[in-house]
């Protein structure tokens, strides 16, 4: 299904002479400029999942000793349910001292270190995305984000939009060319920006995780693939 935008900028002008550094396209008469935003919106096929651990001692040693313990578990889970090693990946780790307000005195009181580790997954089967999230954190995983959808090859999709963009944008120079008092339209230029629409991921609580009997449920909905396309056309008689 394709979604049509209303042009984000519609101009007609006498084209102005170019520097020296760009490239000189001849015109006589009118030019109108046209940015259209065109996009395809389809089911996901890929799934990202954040997973890690927190882990919380009085030392600093101690604090990454039982966070690499208890995130090579949740690792280990990951690897156990067939997700490929190309799919995971490390995107953070950290370690910083906890300090409790002390309203009475006024002043910080330090309470240990707070050790953390997260892995971005990917999942190519997203169907299994909730059995996924539950068995990491069965398998010791304290912090959680996603899931977020996305396309793996939406080359076609892309295409698609592309196509539609020009479609509309010919149309529309067509019209502004008509309004002038022109025939036809000749192109001068055209540049694209690509779009990428995807849902925002979304937030789980460990306890709503725990105390669910069912699996996570998870919606996948549609994404979004797009193109925003710029064109210049000549009005020509």
């Amino acid at each position: 299904m394709i979604r049509k935008a209303i042009p984000l900028a519609a101009i007609a002008a006498v084209s102005a002479p170019l520097s020296a550094a760009e490239i000189q396209i001849q015109s006589s008469g009118p030019v109108v400029e046209l940015t259209i935003s065109e996009s395809v919106r389809q089911a996901p096929d890929i799934a990202t999942i954040g997973a890690g651990v927190s882990s919380e001692a009085a030392t600093a040693v101690q604090a990454m000793r039982s966070n690499a313990d208890a995130m090579s578990g949740v690792i280990a889970k990951i690897k156990a349910l067939g997700i490929d090693e190309d799919d995971i990946q490390t995107t953070g780790i950290n370690l910083n001292a906890r300090y409790d307000y002390d309203r009475t005195n006024q002043k910080q009181v330090f309470r240990g270190y707070v050790a953390s580790n997260q892995v971005r997954v990917t999942l190519r089967d997203i169907d299994t995305t909730g059995r996924v999230l539950d068995a990491l954190v069965a398998a010791g995983a304290t912090d959680i984000n996603g899931p977020s959808f996305s396309i793996d090859d939406d080359t076609a999709a892309k295409a698609q939009a592309r196509k539609a963009a020009m479609e509309t944008a010919r149309d529309q120079a067509m019209e502004y060319a008509g309004w002038a008092g022109y025939s036809d339209i000749r192109l001068l230029e055209v540049s694209e920006a690509i779009q990428y629409n995807a849902p925002q991921p979304m937030m789980r609580t460990m306890e709503a995780v725990q105390e669910s009997a069912a699996s996570t449920p998870v919606q996948p909905g549609m994404v979004s693939s797009g193109v925003t396309v710029t064109v210049k056309y000549e009005m020509v008689q």
